[in-house]
């Protein structure tokens, strides 16, 4: 019974696909921005109401992440690249790239205190790098608030005996062992990195679409899930396990 249901559910997925390519090309392009508009006036990706730059914070971590200032976003996601390639394919280490910075920075502080002394007749004042304890405070304070909130989420789904919860969260966690599988963890997040810095403004710019396509797919899923779960996870006994106590 579960092999049928996906069996179908991949087929209605590629015909649903190919009914949407091919109204896409038959619609003219007023009827298309029509319903577009129409289908956006009601549905939006996760429920949205608000502006894409105002979910994603609305400061300059969002200004970023949508290209208003295309040198800054651009030096981002060039500098994440050049980490990427020196470490993936030009097989360097982190320990080697810090040793050289190391030394280069000594190397250049040395030439200027002697060259200044040999010029001037007296040394002038060398520039120093001392990075703020707050700085890393503040980082550990944020690094640790996310892996907090992270782990309380997983452990109230784990709680609270919601089973389709559970399902999904695990089958995700699944996904992301297969995909850490394939790549390095590094890589996994050079590709959170640029999809961070491209799906948001992408979405910025042709949302209207995208919401009628996704909202065609949920659609889809949703009556299959409906059918399985009718058929098959309906009939799984629900409930939570209760200790005895012992006098």
């Amino acid at each position: 019974m579960p092999e049928k249901i996906s069996e179908d559910l991949f087929n209605n997925l590629v015909e649903t696909i190919a009914d949407s390519v091919s109204k896409q090309k038959s619609v003219s392009f007023f009827e298309e921005e029509k319903s577009n508009s129409v289908v956006s006036g009601f549905n939006r990706l996760f429920g949205r109401q608000r502006p894409v730059h105002h979910i994603l914070g609305g400061g300059k971590s969002a200004d970023v992440l949508l290209w208003r200032n295309k040198n800054i976003s651009a030096s981002f996601l060039a500098s994440a690249t050049l980490i990427w390639v020196l470490f993936e394919w030009l097989n360097y280490h982190f320990l080697t790239l810090l040793s050289f910075a190391l030394v280069l920075g000594m190397v250049a502080q040395f030439v200027w205190s002697n060259a200044s002394g040999l010029l001037n007749r007296s040394s002038s004042q060398v520039p120093r790098l001392v990075l703020p304890d707050e700085l890393f405070v503040s980082i550990g304070r944020s690094v640790g608030a996310e892996v907090n909130r992270g782990l309380q989420y997983l452990q109230d789904v784990s709680c609270q005996g919601n089973l389709k919860q559970f399902l999904v969260i695990a089958v995700s966690l699944w996904v992301a062992a297969v995909i850490g599988s394939w790549c390095n963890f590094l890589t996994v997040l050079y590709i959170g990195f640029v999809a961070a810095h491209t799906l948001p403004v992408l979405y910025e710019r042709y949302d209207e679409q995208i919401d009628g396509f996704v909202y065609k797919m949920l659609d889809q899923f949703q009556n299959h899930y409906k059918k399985l779960d009718s058929g098959f996870l309906s009939k799984i006994p629900k409930g939570k396990f209760k200790l005895k106590k012992h006098d």
